[in-house]
């Protein structure tokens, strides 16, 4: 998908390849799963801006998608 920014995986074991950041989204392309977005209404603010942030930072974003978020994305990319 164009316009993503490839993801750091600083621990080098994430399963994040690449994301993307707007206001109120983000979409997060796994390496082997697609690419889904997120979005203040689901899974809400707080884990979008938490997701956001780990993205930028480069680390953790994988595990708190899977620890906190799970499932609650708005849609599958592709």
């Amino acid at each position: 998908m164009p316009g993503m920014t490839p993801y750091r995986n600083r621990s080098g074991r994430s399963g994040v390849s690449a994301y993307a950041i707007g206001k109120g989204f983000i979409r997060v392309r796994f390496g082997h799963d697609g690419t889904y977005e997120y979005t203040d209404t689901t899974p809400g603010r707080a884990h979008v801006h938490n997701m956001q942030r780990l993205a930028t930072a480069g680390v953790g974003l994988s595990t708190y998608i899977s620890r906190f978020v799970r499932d609650r994305y708005v849609r599958k990319l592709d």
